[in-house]
């Protein structure tokens, strides 16, 4: 069967039309979807700080009904280890989970991660041991970095947002061993700790070695409430994270509480989320 020229043109130019219907069509409805919105969880503050002669980078989250009323003031959990892709955002799902109105464990609470820089620059003190100045040069500032919370990072936060007076650090690993640290040579700056499988064998040992001595000192601090979480890190580490929580227990007016909760079935990887949440629940369930 022959086709004419004119019919073949005429078939093609329908071809097309309908083609072009068929785009336009699907332009138009891609017009009329909705945009995509973000998912907002926080927000990014930078401040320069005096202390450590850098910029930090601070992400913070804002509970539930922040906004709403002026008058309210809230506790503030200060995160090492802040930054997003570190422990900012599951802990912040933690701490709006714990203090949704029908879980209620938790007070509405601030979050303000620090995001790491250097982490072990700023979460360790001097050591004379030889392998770990050689392994990590940049070690050994942590005297600095206390300065940074009480006299840059704190007065910020309490002047650009509305506090209550009740201050929580949480560390894990070099963390734990900064928060430590802070209990015991500068309680003044918190008020709740949570301590995760803190790396109390950095310098061999010595920082619980001048525990005892340091408790010793008198504060104007009220006694603190402390959480200690160990995974399963093996024997030195359970000495002395189990050593350290002894000689806190033994000193009641400096730890007003103390909590030790094991989790043998976590590695040092994997057990800061459950710490965290398990601390929340000690810490702050009600009774019923």
């Amino acid at each position: 069967m022959l086709h004419s020229p004119l019919r073949t043109s005429f078939l093609g130019q329908v071809t097309l039309f309908i083609l072009a219907l068929l785009v336009l069509s699907t332009a138009h409805a891609q017009s009329q979807q909705p945009k995509p919105e973000p998912f907002v969880l926080g927000h990014i503050d930078r401040i320069k700080s005096v202390q450590l002669n850098e910029e930090r980078v601070l992400n913070i989250y804002l509970p539930d009904g922040y906004a709403a009323d002026p008058k309210v003031k809230y506790p503030v959990i200060y995160l090492l280890d802040g930054s997003a892709d570190e422990d900012f955002i599951h802990i912040v799902g933690l701490v709006q989970y714990l203090t949704f109105p029908w879980i209620d464990v938790l007070p509405k609470s601030i979050v303000v991660g620090i995001a790491t820089v250097d982490r072990r620059r700023d979460f360790t003190f001097p050591t004379r041991n030889a392998k770990d100045l050689k392994d990590y040069p940049t070690t050994g500032k942590s005297a600095a970095f206390m300065r940074f919370l009480e006299q840059d990072l704190q007065p910020y936060v309490e002047k650009t947002y509305r506090t209550n007076g009740q201050k929580t650090i949480i560390g894990q690993s070099l963390g734990g061993l900064f928060a430590m640290e802070v209990l015991l040579k500068k309680p003044t700056l918190f008020n709740t700790y949570i301590i995760a499988s803190p790396s109390l064998w950095w310098d061999d040992e010595s920082l619980v070695a001048q525990a005892p001595g340091l408790l010793k000192q008198s504060s104007t601090a009220a006694p603190a409430n402390v959480f200690v979480a160990l995974g399963n890190e093996g024997p030195e580490m359970k000495k002395a994270t189990e050593g350290m929580v002894a000689l806190l227990r033994a000193t009641p007016a400096r730890v007003g509480r103390i909590d030790y909760v094991p989790f043998p079935e976590e590695t040092h990887a994997t057990i800061l989320h459950r710490a965290v949440y398990k601390a929340f629940e000690t810490l702050y369930k009600k009774p019923k």
